[in-house]
Order: C-alpha cells, then sequence, then structure tokens
C-alpha cells in the first residue's frame, strides 16, 4: 500500500474528527519534511546554553523555526523558578478552553443549564395544537439524538398527534456560526456550524458497505436508541483518487461527493453540518412521526418564540458540560458556551469579549479569535496563561476540579504508577503546535503553576488545505513535543518539588 494511499484512507476515517476530541491531530508517525541538522561530532551536549531544558528542547528536534516557550511558577507566590520565551504570544490551542471555562462559570454561574423546548402557539384540542409547534433551542451543544427522541416520546405522552399550523425551528439564542475556522479542511468533523440548535455535536454519520455494483451509502443521526435517517445531507460516490471529499450547500441539501478509490471495503466516520437547524429539524420531525405525531415539514422561525411549553430538556449543569469539555476537548461546546456566555453578535466579536474580560479580570494581554483554539490567530504567552491560572485558583475561580488529572508519565507517555506527583491540565494541539497548561503538586502539597507551549507556526501556516487533517511528519512533530514537555514536567517535579 504506498503512502497517498495510506493518507486518504486516513482521511476519510477521521483521524480524530469522527470520535468526541476534535483536534488537528495527525495519526500516522512519518518522517519530518526535513532533516534535522545533525550535532557536530565531538561537541558535547553540555555547550548547549543555559540549563538541562535546553538540551532537551534541542532534543526534541521540533526545527529551526519553531519556538518553545515555558514558564514555571510557584502558586503561592507567583515567584517564577524558571521560563523561556515567555513573553512570545503563541497559539494557545485547546489551552483556551481552560479560560472559556472561566469565562462561563463568571458569566453564567455553575448551575447554568441549556433548555430545548417545545412550544404551541395554541392550546391542544382532542390531541391538536390549535396554531403553531415550535422547536426552540437554547445553543446546548451537548443535545444528542436519544434526546430528541424523548422530547418527542413526551410530546406524544400529552396526546399531541398533530397541529393546525406550522412546525417552526428557532435557532436564535447563539448568534448563527457557519464554521468555527475557515483554516480546516471541510470534511472535519472537529469545525462544525453553531447555532441555537445543535445536535450530535453538528455532524452527520456516513457510512459506507461495498455492494456488487458499486458502494451502499447512508447517512443518519444515529444515537444510541434512534437512528433516524437523513435527506439534508446527501453523499454520491465519485470515481475519482482525489480529493477524498467534496462539499457544497448551494441547493437545498448539504451535497458531499467521496472518492471511490479511497472507499476499501466499508466504514464509517462523522461529518459537519452546516445547517444544524435544518438538520435538527428534520430529526425531530422524523422522532416525531415514530411516536404517532404528523407535523408538517419544518421552517424557520426569525423571532423569539412565545407559548405553552408542551415539553423540554435540559442539559447537565454547566460544571459538568465544561468537565467533558475539558476532558474531552470538543470544540462546539467551547464555543457555544462562549457564545452564550459573552451575548455577543458573531464569533469575532465574542472571543473579542473574552479577551477583555481576561485582561480586566487578570491583568493579562491575551487575544482570542474563539472560544475553542481551533483558529491559529489567537495569541496568548506562557506568562500570561500561568498568570490566569495561578489567579484562578488563588480565587477559588472553579477550574482546578474540572482539569484533567493527567499523572506524571515517562519518556514513553505511559503514566507512572503510583507516582507521588499529581499534574492536572488542559492541553491542546494545533498541526505543529503543542500547548499545556496546569498545575504541579507535590506528596508535601507544594504546588506549582506551569505553561508550556510549543510551535512551528510558519510551517504551519504553509500547509495547503490538502494537507491540512494529516501532514506528513505532523503525528511524528507531536510525539517528539509531547514528550518534551513530560520530560520538563519531570523536571521541575524533581527539582521545585
Amino acid at each position: 500500500m504506498g503512502r497517498a494511499m495510506i493518507s486518504r484512507r486516513q482521511i476519510l476515517g477521521g483521524v480524530l474528527g469522527g470520535g468526541a476530541v476534535w483536534l488537528a491531530l495527525p495519526a500516522l508517525a512519518e518522517a519530518p519534511a526535513r532533516s534535522v541538522r545533525p550535532m557536530p561530532r565531538g561537541v558535547p551536549a553540555a555547550r548547549l546554553p543555559a540549563t538541562s531544558a535546553e538540551v532537551l528542547i534541542a532534543g526534541a528536534r521540533l526545527g529551526d523555526a519553531a519556538v518553545a516557550s515555558y514558564v514555571v511558577m510557584e502558586a503561592e507566590t507567583g515567584t517564577v523558578l524558571e521560563q523561556r520565551e515567555a513573553q512570545v504570544p503563541m497559539p494557545p490551542a485547546s489551552v483556551a478552553k481552560a479560560v472559556t471555562a472561566l469565562y462561563a462559570l463568571a458569566q453564567l454561574g455553575p448551575d447554568f443549564r441549556f433548555r430545548t423546548r417545545v412550544l404551541a402557539t395554541g392550546p391542544v384540542v382532542d390531541g391538536v395544537v390549535q396554531g403553531d409547534l415550535v422547536l426552540a433551542g437554547a445553543g446546548d451543544p451537548t443535545l444528542q439524538t436519544d434526546q430528541l427522541g424523548d422530547l418527542a416520546a413526551a410530546l406524544a405522552a400529552r396526546g399531541v398527534t398533530s397541529v393546525t399550523g406550522r412546525f417552526l425551528t428557532w435557532d436564535r439564542a447563539l448568534p448563527p456560526v457557519v464554521r468555527i475556522s475557515d483554516e480546516q479542511p471541510v470534511q472535519v468533523g472537529y469545525n462544525p456550524s453553531i447555532g441555537g440548535l445543535n445536535l450530535n455535536f453538528n455532524r452527520v454519520h456516513f457510512e459506507w458497505k461495498r455492494a456488487n455494483d458499486g458502494w451502499a451509502t447512508a447517512m443518519d443521526a444515529r444515537g444510541n436508541r434512534f437512528v433516524p435517517a437523513v435527506k439534508m445531507a446527501r453523499m454520491q460516490v465519485v470515481a475519482r483518487e482525489a480529493p477524498v471529499f467534496t462539499y457544497d450547500a448551494g441547493g437545498t441539501a448539504e451535497e458531499w461527493t467521496v472518492a471511490a478509490g479511497a472507499l476499501g471495503k466499508g466504514g464509517s466516520r462523522w461529518l459537519p453540518v452546516r445547517r444544524p437547524a435544518v438538520y435538527v429539524g428534520e430529526v425531530f420531525h422524523t422522532l416525531a412521526r415514530a411516536q404517532g405525531i404528523t407535523l408538517p415539514d419544518p421552517q424557520p422561525q426569525q423571532a423569539e418564540p412565545a407559548g405553552q411549553e408542551l415539553a423540554g430538556v435540559d442539559s447537565a449543569p454547566l460544571t459538568e458540560i465544561l468537565r467533558d469539555m475539558l476532558r474531552f476537548s470538543t470544540n462546539i461546546t467551547a464555543e457555544a458556551v462562549g457564545l452564550r456566555a459573552s451575548g455577543a453578535v458573531d464569533l469575532a466579536a465574542s472571543g473579542a469579549a473574552m479577551s477583555g474580560w481576561a485582561a480586566a479580570r487578570y491583568g493579562v494581554g491575551c487575544r482570542f479569535v474563539d472560544h475553542s483554539g481551533l483558529g491559529s490567530a489567537s495569541r496568548v504567552t506562557v506568562a500570561d496563561m500561568a498568570q490566569i491560572i495561578r489567579l484562578a485558583g488563588r480565587a477559588d475561580a472553579g477550574l482546578q476540579p474540572l482539569l484533567r488529572d493527567l499523572g506524571l508519565r515517562d519518556a514513553k507517555g505511559k503514566e507512572i504508577a503510583n507516582s507521588p506527583v499529581r499534574v492536572t491540565a488542559k492541553s491542546g494541539t494545533l498541526n505543529f503546535v503543542s500547548a499545556l497548561s496546569g498545575h504541579i503538586v507535590n506528596p508535601q502539597g507544594k504546588e506549582l503553576i506551569f505553561a508550556i507551549f510549543l510551535g512551528d507556526t510558519a510551517r504551519r501556516d504553509a500547509l495547503p488545505e490538502s494537507e491540512r487533517e494529516a501532514p506528513a511528519g505532523g503525528s511524528a512533530w507531536t510525539t517528539r513535543a509531547r514528550n518534551l514537555q513530560r520530560q520538563l514536567l519531570s523536571r521541575w517535579s524533581q527539582t521545585y518539588g
């Protein structure tokens, strides 16, 4: 199997785009795109400048143009113990979600919940709504097909069988976002649309199987208990080798094509949805029909609806939503809670609002273009990131309990069993960018705050769109960057613990 075919299969399978962790992480370890300059023979490592951290950085071979910045400080006093390039603005990647969590907790409160409602504009008489039925979203980024099915069942339990008016969808609780970042390939599931109505993280499930005359394909909104087919997204297999996917939203449906040369015998992946309200409306229509409820085709409503609530479903509390967001790094969740917290008119304004809030609250100069870190134009220094983490911890702002306990890991990434050192942090990854920030606590309870941002932004920016889902050398670079982060954490825990 040639390298090009491996790359196509990898892209078709979605790399990490089909799962809950939506990061632009390449999956195949390949040779670096260019040779790393070797150390001259006879020159000992001790001749590298400053500290042994420089030896570790050189050994990571991140590239001549790469920036390796870090800071480690005492949590109690803020005393900086060690730093390197600490004032260089870098893409924070998904470490930005830690700031988003703080922002949402401050603006919305830990007990906030999104509520999706079914409203009737008139009374229900003999099972018939005398007026319109409205599916009204609040921007819940975690709504799943099974919950929508339960919402239809609750409507049926109230005796509703039909309506005299229209079936409307309202999605203006959040401003519509066609895609989080324009830099990403069209097919990646971690870069979906966002709106007041979201479903399955705004992804549709594409499945293909080999058939006698080609391939059988299906598009659905599957959950654990319900698997409704969808018509608003359609797939056509085309006899070509590349590109693997094309997308067109010019008509009434979202039209996809996939290269036959990349399909193999069968498989599946999740693809992004660009018209989430249409998606949710169609799926609810199908699920309602299965409950014996006849509805007209869905239509959008612009004005905020009013009426009697017939059924509703709440999200988990915000703290639980944020814990999952930080663990699985779900981009749509970060953007939805950030947009809800800011009340801004679009994503750029919302990112700016969070930047202003962080400046006022923590005295930092961050620039956020979104809330997930997917947009590579965001810039944060490790000094500012560590400042945020430290001050949030001192103020008991609620972030540290939500961060993932990473433990202490060896050079191969394996967690060291029964390690007395605790590391809680948020990581972030883009192509040729790796970030990590959080807390280190030793057995005696001494706490350190750290931030490590590594990036070769020139190499990242030079990638053509066709290579951004799985760039050559990307996975190997990320592995080396993560190993460097582990080595620095281990070093600090021993030196300053």
